[in-house]
Protein backbone atom coordinates (compact mmCIF):
# COMPACT_ATOMS: atom_id res chain seq x y z
CA UNK A 1 0.00 0.00 0.00
CA UNK A 2 1.29 3.45 -0.76
CA UNK A 3 1.90 5.75 2.16
CA UNK A 4 2.29 9.45 2.84
CA UNK A 5 3.33 10.53 6.30
CA UNK A 6 1.23 13.10 8.13
CA UNK A 7 4.46 14.50 9.65
CA UNK A 8 5.51 15.63 6.17
CA UNK A 9 2.88 18.36 6.51
CA UNK A 10 4.03 19.65 9.86
CA UNK A 11 5.31 23.16 10.36
CA UNK A 12 5.85 25.15 13.52
CA UNK A 13 2.98 27.57 14.07
CA UNK A 14 3.23 29.91 17.05
CA UNK A 15 -0.12 29.89 18.87
CA UNK A 16 -0.35 33.70 18.80
CA UNK A 17 -0.50 33.73 14.98
CA UNK A 18 -3.93 32.08 15.03
CA UNK A 19 -6.19 35.09 14.45
CA UNK A 20 -8.82 35.34 17.17
CA UNK A 21 -10.78 38.28 15.75
CA UNK A 22 -11.71 39.33 12.23
CA UNK A 23 -10.38 42.62 10.83
CA UNK A 24 -12.85 45.51 10.63
CA UNK A 25 -12.21 45.93 6.92
CA UNK A 26 -12.48 42.59 5.15
CA UNK A 27 -10.27 43.33 2.16
CA UNK A 28 -7.36 44.83 4.08
CA UNK A 29 -6.01 41.42 5.12
CA UNK A 30 -2.58 40.58 3.83
CA UNK A 31 -2.10 38.45 0.73
CA UNK A 32 0.83 36.14 0.12
CA UNK A 33 1.14 35.43 -3.60
CA UNK A 34 2.76 32.12 -4.50
CA UNK A 35 3.84 31.19 -8.01
CA UNK A 36 3.27 27.44 -8.20
CA UNK A 37 5.77 27.00 -11.04
CA UNK A 38 8.74 28.79 -9.46
CA UNK A 39 7.87 28.92 -5.76
CA UNK A 40 8.41 32.70 -5.79
CA UNK A 41 6.59 34.55 -3.01
CA UNK A 42 5.28 38.14 -2.97
CA UNK A 43 3.72 40.02 -0.05
CA UNK A 44 0.66 42.11 -0.87
CA UNK A 45 -2.66 43.32 0.55
CA UNK A 46 -5.83 41.45 -0.33
CA UNK A 47 -7.23 44.31 -2.43
CA UNK A 48 -4.21 43.76 -4.76
CA UNK A 49 -5.82 40.52 -5.96
CA UNK A 50 -7.19 42.57 -8.87
CA UNK A 51 -3.72 42.98 -10.33
CA UNK A 52 -3.42 39.18 -10.65
CA UNK A 53 -6.79 38.64 -12.32
CA UNK A 54 -7.32 38.98 -16.07
CA UNK A 55 -10.34 39.45 -18.32
CA UNK A 56 -11.59 36.00 -19.29
CA UNK A 57 -10.81 34.46 -15.90
CA UNK A 58 -13.59 32.95 -13.81
CA UNK A 59 -13.74 33.33 -10.03
CA UNK A 60 -15.61 30.46 -8.36
CA UNK A 61 -17.20 31.30 -5.01
CA UNK A 62 -19.08 29.14 -2.49
CA UNK A 63 -22.34 30.87 -1.56
CA UNK A 64 -23.23 28.65 1.40
CA UNK A 65 -24.49 30.36 4.54
CA UNK A 66 -23.42 29.38 8.05
CA UNK A 67 -26.24 28.59 10.43
CA UNK A 68 -25.83 29.68 14.06
CA UNK A 69 -25.73 26.02 14.97
CA UNK A 70 -24.46 26.10 18.56
CA UNK A 71 -27.24 26.01 21.15
CA UNK A 72 -26.92 26.27 24.92
CA UNK A 73 -29.72 24.79 27.01
CA UNK A 74 -30.64 22.61 29.96
CA UNK A 75 -32.03 19.13 30.54
CA UNK A 76 -35.69 19.55 31.44
CA UNK A 77 -35.62 17.18 34.43
CA UNK A 78 -32.33 18.06 36.14
CA UNK A 79 -31.66 21.56 34.74
CA UNK A 80 -28.12 20.34 33.96
CA UNK A 81 -26.45 22.49 31.30
CA UNK A 82 -26.01 21.08 27.79
CA UNK A 83 -24.44 22.34 24.60
CA UNK A 84 -25.81 21.11 21.28
CA UNK A 85 -24.20 21.55 17.88
CA UNK A 86 -26.44 21.00 14.84
CA UNK A 87 -24.56 18.93 12.25
CA UNK A 88 -27.00 17.61 9.64
CA UNK A 89 -30.64 18.35 8.98
CA UNK A 90 -32.81 15.26 8.50
CA UNK A 91 -36.58 15.26 7.86
CA UNK A 92 -39.37 16.33 10.31
CA UNK A 93 -37.26 18.74 12.38
CA UNK A 94 -34.84 15.95 13.24
CA UNK A 95 -31.16 16.91 13.31
CA UNK A 96 -28.01 14.90 13.77
CA UNK A 97 -26.18 16.72 16.56
CA UNK A 98 -23.14 16.67 18.75
CA UNK A 99 -24.12 16.97 22.42
CA UNK A 100 -21.83 17.92 25.31
CA UNK A 101 -21.87 16.30 27.82
CA UNK A 102 -23.34 13.42 25.85
CA UNK A 103 -23.43 10.72 28.54
CA UNK A 104 -26.51 12.14 30.27
CA UNK A 105 -28.45 12.67 27.05
CA UNK A 106 -29.93 9.23 26.52
CA UNK A 107 -32.83 8.60 24.15
CA UNK A 108 -35.94 10.13 25.68
CA UNK A 109 -34.11 13.04 27.33
CA UNK A 110 -35.79 16.42 26.76
CA UNK A 111 -33.64 19.52 26.30
CA UNK A 112 -34.90 23.08 26.69
CA UNK A 113 -33.45 26.17 24.99
CA UNK A 114 -34.27 29.86 25.44
CA UNK A 115 -36.75 29.34 28.31
CA UNK A 116 -38.75 26.90 26.21
CA UNK A 117 -38.81 28.74 22.87
CA UNK A 118 -37.24 25.58 21.53
CA UNK A 119 -37.35 22.03 22.87
CA UNK A 120 -35.54 18.94 21.70
CA UNK A 121 -36.09 15.25 22.39
CA UNK A 122 -33.18 12.83 22.00
CA UNK A 123 -34.36 9.99 19.74
CA UNK A 124 -31.28 7.90 19.18
CA UNK A 125 -27.49 7.67 19.38
CA UNK A 126 -25.81 7.20 15.98
CA UNK A 127 -22.22 6.91 14.73
CA UNK A 128 -19.42 8.64 16.63
CA UNK A 129 -21.85 9.18 19.51
CA UNK A 130 -23.85 11.82 17.66
CA UNK A 131 -27.44 12.22 18.84
CA UNK A 132 -30.56 12.45 16.72
CA UNK A 133 -32.76 15.16 18.22
CA UNK A 134 -36.29 16.08 17.21
CA UNK A 135 -37.05 19.76 17.81
CA UNK A 136 -40.41 21.32 18.61
CA UNK A 137 -41.26 25.05 18.58
CA UNK A 138 -43.83 27.62 17.50
CA UNK A 139 -42.97 29.73 14.47
CA UNK A 140 -40.08 29.44 12.04
CA UNK A 141 -37.10 27.29 13.01
CA UNK A 142 -34.53 29.52 11.26
CA UNK A 143 -35.77 32.63 13.09
CA UNK A 144 -35.64 30.89 16.46
CA UNK A 145 -32.17 29.60 15.67
CA UNK A 146 -31.09 33.10 14.73
CA UNK A 147 -32.26 34.35 18.13
CA UNK A 148 -30.87 31.53 20.27
CA UNK A 149 -27.98 30.07 18.32
CA UNK A 150 -24.35 31.12 18.23
CA UNK A 151 -21.93 30.79 15.35
CA UNK A 152 -20.06 27.48 15.62
CA UNK A 153 -16.57 28.95 15.44
CA UNK A 154 -13.72 26.46 14.97
CA UNK A 155 -12.18 25.07 18.16
CA UNK A 156 -8.99 27.15 17.86
CA UNK A 157 -10.92 30.42 18.09
CA UNK A 158 -11.63 31.14 21.71
CA UNK A 159 -12.93 34.73 21.51
CA UNK A 160 -16.63 35.47 21.29
CA UNK A 161 -17.71 36.88 17.93
CA UNK A 162 -19.20 40.37 18.32
CA UNK A 163 -21.05 40.48 15.00
CA UNK A 164 -22.59 37.27 13.62
CA UNK A 165 -22.40 38.59 10.05
CA UNK A 166 -18.64 38.84 10.19
CA UNK A 167 -18.47 35.05 9.96
CA UNK A 168 -20.53 35.08 6.74
CA UNK A 169 -19.29 35.96 3.29
CA UNK A 170 -21.01 39.00 1.74
CA UNK A 171 -22.52 36.62 -0.85
CA UNK A 172 -23.78 33.92 1.56
CA UNK A 173 -27.13 32.66 0.33
CA UNK A 174 -28.00 28.98 0.93
CA UNK A 175 -28.20 28.04 4.62
CA UNK A 176 -26.53 24.84 5.72
CA UNK A 177 -22.89 25.23 6.76
CA UNK A 178 -21.38 24.50 10.15
CA UNK A 179 -18.38 26.71 9.24
CA UNK A 180 -17.71 29.58 6.88
CA UNK A 181 -15.85 29.11 3.58
CA UNK A 182 -13.27 31.45 5.03
CA UNK A 183 -11.28 32.50 1.95
CA UNK A 184 -14.47 34.26 0.89
CA UNK A 185 -14.48 36.44 4.01
CA UNK A 186 -11.91 38.76 2.38
CA UNK A 187 -14.25 39.96 -0.35
CA UNK A 188 -16.38 43.07 -0.06
CA UNK A 189 -19.26 43.85 -2.41
CA UNK A 190 -17.15 46.68 -3.88
CA UNK A 191 -14.20 44.44 -4.58
CA UNK A 192 -16.42 41.85 -6.31
CA UNK A 193 -18.02 44.59 -8.43
CA UNK A 194 -14.56 45.86 -9.38
CA UNK A 195 -13.50 42.32 -10.37
CA UNK A 196 -16.61 41.84 -12.52
CA UNK A 197 -16.06 45.19 -14.19
CA UNK A 198 -12.59 43.93 -15.25
CA UNK A 199 -14.23 41.22 -17.35
CA UNK A 200 -13.83 38.41 -14.84
CA UNK A 201 -16.82 36.05 -14.60
CA UNK A 202 -18.07 35.14 -11.13
CA UNK A 203 -19.58 31.67 -10.78
CA UNK A 204 -21.47 30.56 -7.67
CA UNK A 205 -21.39 26.99 -6.39
CA UNK A 206 -22.62 25.70 -3.03
CA UNK A 207 -20.89 23.34 -0.63
CA UNK A 208 -22.21 23.09 2.91
CA UNK A 209 -19.08 22.96 5.03
CA UNK A 210 -19.11 20.33 7.76
CA UNK A 211 -17.18 20.58 11.02
CA UNK A 212 -15.21 17.58 9.78
CA UNK A 213 -13.18 20.17 7.86
CA UNK A 214 -11.37 20.83 11.13
CA UNK A 215 -10.94 17.21 12.10
CA UNK A 216 -7.24 16.57 12.58
CA UNK A 217 -5.59 13.76 10.65
CA UNK A 218 -5.06 11.20 13.40
CA UNK A 219 -3.51 8.44 11.33
CA UNK A 220 0.18 8.38 10.52
CA UNK A 221 -0.47 7.34 6.93
CA UNK A 222 -2.44 10.19 5.36
CA UNK A 223 -4.05 7.83 2.84
CA UNK A 224 -5.92 6.07 5.66
CA UNK A 225 -7.66 9.27 6.77
CA UNK A 226 -11.41 9.08 6.26
CA UNK A 227 -12.81 12.31 4.81
CA UNK A 228 -16.18 13.54 6.07
CA UNK A 229 -18.92 13.96 3.52
CA UNK A 230 -20.41 17.31 2.50
CA UNK A 231 -23.37 18.25 0.32
CA UNK A 232 -22.78 20.34 -2.81
CA UNK A 233 -24.82 21.89 -5.64
CA UNK A 234 -23.71 23.23 -9.02
CA UNK A 235 -26.33 24.91 -11.17
CA UNK A 236 -26.47 24.59 -14.95
CA UNK A 237 -25.79 28.31 -15.53
CA UNK A 238 -22.72 28.29 -13.28
CA UNK A 239 -21.30 25.08 -14.75
CA UNK A 240 -21.62 26.73 -18.18
CA UNK A 241 -19.66 29.82 -17.04
CA UNK A 242 -16.83 27.63 -15.75
CA UNK A 243 -16.75 25.28 -18.77
CA UNK A 244 -16.89 28.23 -21.21
CA UNK A 245 -13.98 29.92 -19.39
CA UNK A 246 -11.91 26.76 -19.68
CA UNK A 247 -12.80 26.27 -23.37
CA UNK A 248 -11.77 29.85 -24.15
CA UNK A 249 -8.39 29.45 -22.43
CA UNK A 250 -9.28 31.47 -19.33
CA UNK A 251 -8.30 30.43 -15.81
CA UNK A 252 -10.64 28.90 -13.27
CA UNK A 253 -9.79 30.47 -9.91
CA UNK A 254 -11.41 28.97 -6.83
CA UNK A 255 -12.07 31.04 -3.75
CA UNK A 256 -11.47 28.57 -0.97
CA UNK A 257 -10.81 24.86 -0.61
CA UNK A 258 -14.59 24.27 -0.50
CA UNK A 259 -15.17 25.72 -3.99
CA UNK A 260 -12.16 23.72 -5.14
CA UNK A 261 -13.53 20.46 -3.73
CA UNK A 262 -16.94 21.15 -5.23
CA UNK A 263 -15.82 21.66 -8.81
CA UNK A 264 -13.19 18.94 -8.67
CA UNK A 265 -15.86 16.50 -7.40
CA UNK A 266 -18.34 17.48 -10.11
CA UNK A 267 -15.88 17.40 -13.03
CA UNK A 268 -15.59 14.24 -15.11
CA UNK A 269 -12.38 12.67 -16.42
CA UNK A 270 -13.08 14.57 -19.65
CA UNK A 271 -12.49 17.86 -17.81
CA UNK A 272 -16.12 18.97 -18.14
CA UNK A 273 -17.93 20.22 -15.04
CA UNK A 274 -21.36 18.63 -14.63
CA UNK A 275 -24.26 20.50 -13.07
CA UNK A 276 -26.06 18.65 -10.28
CA UNK A 277 -25.92 17.98 -6.57
CA UNK A 278 -24.65 15.25 -4.32
CA UNK A 279 -22.36 14.35 -1.46
CA UNK A 280 -18.61 14.49 -1.81
CA UNK A 281 -15.84 12.92 0.23
CA UNK A 282 -13.08 14.04 -2.12
CA UNK A 283 -9.67 14.10 -0.43
CA UNK A 284 -7.04 16.02 -2.36
CA UNK A 285 -3.37 15.47 -1.47
CA UNK A 286 -0.07 15.52 -3.40
CA UNK A 287 -0.21 13.36 -6.49
CA UNK A 288 -3.74 14.53 -7.29
CA UNK A 289 -4.19 15.84 -10.85
CA UNK A 290 -6.52 18.84 -10.90
CA UNK A 291 -9.21 18.42 -13.54
CA UNK A 292 -10.49 21.96 -13.84
CA UNK A 293 -9.02 24.31 -11.23
CA UNK A 294 -6.09 26.53 -12.26
CA UNK A 295 -5.56 28.85 -9.29
CA UNK A 296 -6.66 29.06 -5.68
CA UNK A 297 -7.33 31.80 -3.15
CA UNK A 298 -7.18 30.31 0.34
CA UNK A 299 -6.37 31.14 3.95
CA UNK A 300 -3.46 29.77 5.96
CA UNK A 301 -4.28 26.38 7.40
CA UNK A 302 -3.19 24.40 10.41
CA UNK A 303 -0.19 22.05 10.42
CA UNK A 304 -0.95 18.45 9.38
CA UNK A 305 -4.48 19.36 8.23
CA UNK A 306 -6.17 17.98 5.10
CA UNK A 307 -6.29 21.60 3.89
CA UNK A 308 -2.51 21.98 3.90
CA UNK A 309 -2.42 18.72 1.94
CA UNK A 310 -4.83 20.11 -0.66
CA UNK A 311 -2.74 23.25 -1.10
CA UNK A 312 0.38 21.08 -1.38
CA UNK A 313 -1.27 19.08 -4.15
CA UNK A 314 -1.57 22.28 -6.15
CA UNK A 315 1.75 24.01 -5.46
CA UNK A 316 4.05 21.23 -4.24
CA UNK A 317 4.72 20.37 -0.62
CA UNK A 318 8.18 21.90 -0.37
CA UNK A 319 7.05 25.16 -1.96
CA UNK A 320 4.00 25.39 0.24
CA UNK A 321 5.97 24.72 3.42
CA UNK A 322 8.56 27.31 2.38
CA UNK A 323 5.77 29.85 1.75
CA UNK A 324 4.23 29.00 5.14
CA UNK A 325 7.61 29.49 6.78
CA UNK A 326 7.82 32.92 5.14
CA UNK A 327 4.30 33.68 6.39
CA UNK A 328 5.23 32.72 9.96
CA UNK A 329 8.36 34.84 9.75
CA UNK A 330 6.38 37.81 8.43
CA UNK A 331 3.77 37.29 11.18
CA UNK A 332 0.84 36.63 8.86
CA UNK A 333 -2.41 35.84 10.66
CA UNK A 334 -3.49 32.22 10.34
CA UNK A 335 -6.76 30.38 9.99
CA UNK A 336 -10.43 31.41 9.67
CA UNK A 337 -10.04 35.10 10.54
CA UNK A 338 -6.50 35.30 9.21
CA UNK A 339 -4.79 36.45 6.02
CA UNK A 340 -4.95 34.95 2.54
CA UNK A 341 -2.78 33.31 -0.06
CA UNK A 342 -3.15 33.35 -3.84
CA UNK A 343 -1.62 30.38 -5.64
CA UNK A 344 -1.27 30.97 -9.38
Amino acid sequence: METMNVKDFYFDLPQELIAQDPLEDRSSSRLLVLDKETGAVEHKVFKDITSYLKPGDCLVINDTKVIPARLYGVKEDTQAKVEVLLLKRRENDIWETLVKPGKKCRPGAVLVFGDGLLKGTVLDVVDEGNRLIQFSYDGIFEEILDRLGQMPLPPYITHQLKDKNRYQTVYAKHEGSAAAPTAGLHFTKDLLAQIEAMGVQIAHVTLHVGLGTFRPVKVENVLEHHMHSEFYMVEESEAKKINDTKAAGGRVICVGTTSCRTIESATGEDGVLQAGSGWTEIFIYPGYQFKILDCLITNFHLPESTLVMLVSALAGREQVLAAYEAAVKERYRFFSFGDAMFIH
